[in-house]
């Protein structure tokens, strides 16, 4: 088989405009549309404008292929796409997030010039709770076999046991034949067998001293299969999951209790556009944050997400949907649900099968059909169809306690009535949110108590191989005693909560995981969950001019905020106190409002010029006191009480803040600093990585800071950059309030800070970016060596 990259040389534009303009994919036509008031999409996707595109792509076919098997894989088109080759309709698909085949060899001219046309459409508004991008958002390739062949996704790998260790691999073929089959760790050969295939070979092939997959040590082996000239290599773990009320989630018998993150599928500043970088980053940061597992919500990730999750260590939960039968917004996929779930889900799952990293399935998110029977028997039937293709992962579902009270009581119902008359009126997920909002999280986790919230989730859960709690966790004890052979997971909760998450969970193997809404900001729902002041945000009405959700753990830049480092504390992954401060200046000053963030303190003391102003330091640690010192005069000592949040209201003064740890006898611990930066500001253009591949992406960090490099967050300007070598794919900040958006040469910086993402030239030998706010300048210049390696373009 050969793979060719078909990401090149397309054009695209409006589907009611004529004039095409260039475009390499992935790409999202969304992030560039016009935000206004008049937006159907509101809120929810950040104001911006929806409508329908049109992509065109010219290639030569060779002779050659009139013998071959020709198909084109399309990873994301965001929504209701359609395919045409050369004039003809070859393809539709109305999931805006699962990936589809696409075989093109009948509509094929070879020898000659061919055309494929992609419509994706996105002009009926609302149709997402959240930011969803526009077009063929992810990559496209092209498969080309011979009529002889291994099918695609004709490889499926299954850990058996591990001691020893044995692996299942079936290989599917287009007739029967020999198939031979090797595996390698590093490039040393482990196994190599031959079976005769009647459509489907099925090997049992054991592995001496494997190296298993773990999210300590993600050992990962290929396996090649061969069937007459055609060969397929994939790449997989050895690994086995289990799930029980007795032993808790287990990989390889030992017990792991998932640290998680929900995440959207955005990857901040670039919009929907979905690049192996940007994904694996992504990861990246939420890993050294300490999650140790991510739930793609609300909707299936990308194979590149599945890649970096496999290399990096994290575990995946991936969700199938937003919305079953019953409505969100107007135009979400709530009509399709019910006749496309079956192949929908068996994408899904043919995409995940051999990905260690892939632990579990969750099938909706808060969906209020979970209260009623025909809901809980649409489950069932979802299930049914995960379990044929995947008996091994556990299947689970996302439900919202209370809303399923509220909603069985007539609260936040959906009607084609309502959304008529009131496009922004909120109903499902969002009327919970803006509840939540204007009431506060305790209030929500204490309304989940209600005996009427039970009897509206005991039969989904009964159904379920995992009962998913969000925004549940006051009812973990209880009903860890009412139904004890139930397996808790908190599929989504307030960063809060992960402190008495742990201790809950130390104590209750069968409670094993809480997923954190969010783990790094995203676009859309905007302002959900963000503290902002009006220095930054001249409203709170969530209005055109924001644009993201602020709701992370780590900021849309990924920079980890003060909640991360409680995190950390929180999961116990770090015995060192650590410090965040509230932005000195704006201390008891009036931000907006939200449920999903219980504090906007920074990892900073660089506070210059306030000294003499109120000071609210918060210091995260497991220590039964902490002590605080500024400039080694002490504040004073707190003890600990049910969170590991210490709180001490000061006056800050320049120079150094250090928070001691203590024991019960007032032995010191562990300690830790911050230090205010220097007088002198630079502006500093710093890449994330010193070298890069032709083809290949750079994040460029922007920041005001001292000599040292230490970021001065008081320091604000508009940064104009350019780049030579590449191409500047994205510009922006963190700040949830952002009227320029993140497609021009100019931005604003947040906290001291700003960010360039940068695609290298294919001929360059180094890419140089330049920053200038009209009176600091900062350049960096990042070495370009060989192309980014993938498959050869046609």
């Amino acid at each position: 088989m050969k793979v060719f990259d078909f990401n090149r040389g397309w054009k695209w534009r409006r589907a009611e405009d004529a004039a095409w303009s260039d475009v390499t994919l992935p790409h999202d036509a969304m992030i560039g549309e016009k935000r206004t008031a008049e937006s159907d999409g509101g809120t929810n996707t950040g104001w911006f404008e929806g409508h329908d595109y049109v992509y065109e792509k010219t290639f030569f076919v060779p002779s050659d292929f009139a013998d071959k098997v020709v198909t084109l894989e399309f990873e994301g088109v965001y929504r209701n796409a359609e395919v045409y080759i050369n004039g003809e309709k070859a393809m539709s698909r109305p999931y805006g997030y699962i990936g589809f085949f696409v075989p093109v060899s009948r509509f094929l001219r070879c020898g000659e010039e061919n055309t494929v046309r992609v419509t994706a459409r996105n002009a009926d508004q609302p149709n997402s709770r959240w930011y969803s991008g526009a077009g063929i958002y992810r990559p496209v390739t092209m498969f080309v076999q011979e009529r002889r062949h291994i099918l695609l996704n004709g490889v499926r790998i299954r850990t058996l046991t591990i001691d020893p260790a044995v692996v299942e691999v079936r290989v599917r073929t287009s007739e029967p034949g020999e198939v031979r089959l090797s595996v390698e760790r590093e490039g040393v050969s482990a196994a190599s067998v031959t079976a005769e295939s009647d459509g489907e070979a099925v090997f049992a092939v054991e592995v001496p001293h494997a190296a298993l997959w773990s999210p300590e040590e993600p050992n990962l082996y290929t396996c090649t299969a061969r069937f007459g000239g055609d060969e397929v290599t994939e790449t997989f773990g050895i690994r086995t999951v289990s799930c029980d009320a007795e032993n808790g989630f287990c990989i390889n018998g030992a017990r792991v209790i998932l640290r998680g993150a929900c995440i959207h599928h955005d990857n901040g500043i670039l919009g929907a556009r979905c690049f192996e970088e940007a994904e694996e980053r992504k990861i990246r940061l939420l890993k050294e944050t300490g999650y140790n597992a991510v739930r793609s919500a609300h909707n299936p990730c990308s194979k590149a997400m599945l890649r970096a999750c496999d290399r990096l260590g994290v575990l995946m939960m991936d969700e199938y949907v937003d919305m079953w039968y019953i409505h969100k917004t107007m135009y979400d996929y709530a009509d399709y649900v019910p006749a496309w779930y079956e192949r929908d889900i068996t994408d899904m799952i043919e995409k995940d099968f051999n990905h260690p990293s892939v632990v579990m399935y969750s099938l909706g998110n808060e969906v209020a059909e979970t209260g009623q029977a025909k809901g809980i028997e649409f489950f069932r039937k979802m299930r049914a169809v995960c379990k044929k293709l995947d008996p091994d992962r556990p299947v689970t579902a996302g439900v919202n306690i209370f809303f399923n009270y509220l909603h069985a009581l007539g609260f936040g119902v959906y009607t084609d009535k309502k959304a008529r008359e009131n496009p922004q009126k909120k109903v499902g997920s969002e009327f919970f949110n803006d509840l939540a909002g204007r009431l506060g999280a305790n209030f929500m986790k204490i309304m989940a108590k209600l005996p009427g919230c039970d009897r509206k989730t005991r039969g989904c859960y009964a159904a379920m191989d995992v009962a998913g709690y969000n925004y549940g966790i006051l009812r973990y004890e209880g009903d860890l005693k009412k139904y004890p052979g139930r397996v808790i997971l908190g599929s989504e909760t307030f960063c809060s909560d992960a402190c008495r998450f742990m201790e809950i969970a130390k104590k209750h193997p069968a409670l094993i995981g809480d997923f954190v809404w969010a783990g790094m900001d995203y676009l859309g729902e905007v302002g959900v969950g963000a503290w902002e002041y009006k220095e930054y945000a001249p409203d709170f009405r969530h209005g055109p001019g924001w644009i993201s959700a602020g709701s992370g753990r780590l900021d849309l830049l990924g920079n980890p905020l003060g909640e991360a480092a409680y995190t950390r504390v929180a999961f116990g992954l770090t015995d060192v106190p650590q410090i965040a401060v509230v932005p000195v200046g704006n201390t008891d000053e009036k931000h907006s409002p939200s449920a999903w963030k219980f504090s906007n303190a920074r990892p900073s003391w660089s506070w210059n010029g306030l000294d003499g102003k109120k000071a609210r330091v918060e210091v995260y640690s497991r220590a039964p006191a902490v002590e605080l010192y500024i400039n080694g005069k002490r504040v004073g000592r707190k003890k600990r009480g049910k969170n590991c949040c210490f709180v001490f209201r000061t006056t800050y003064r320049g120079g150094e803040v250090t928070a001691v740890a203590l024991d019960e006898n007032g032995k010191e611990l562990s300690r830790n600093s911050l230090r205010t930066a220097g007088e002198e500001t630079v502006l500093s253009v710093a890449p994330e990585r010193e070298t890069t591949e032709g083809g290949g992406l750079c994040f460029v960090r922007l920041r005001y800071t001292d000599a040292a490099g230490t970021v001065k967050p008081l320091e604000r300007g508009v940064l104009k950059v350019s780049v030579a070598g590449g191409e500047l794919l994205a510009l922006g900040c963190a700040c949830p309030y952002n009227e320029r958006g993140y497609m021009t040469d100019e931005t604003d910086t947040y906290y001291g800070e700003a960010m360039a993402v940068v695609r290298a030239s294919a001929d360059a030998s180094a890419v140089i970016v330049t920053a200038t706010d009209g009176r600091l300048r900062g350049e960096t210049e990042i070495k370009v060596r060989g192309n980014k390696q993938g498959y050869e373009c046609i």
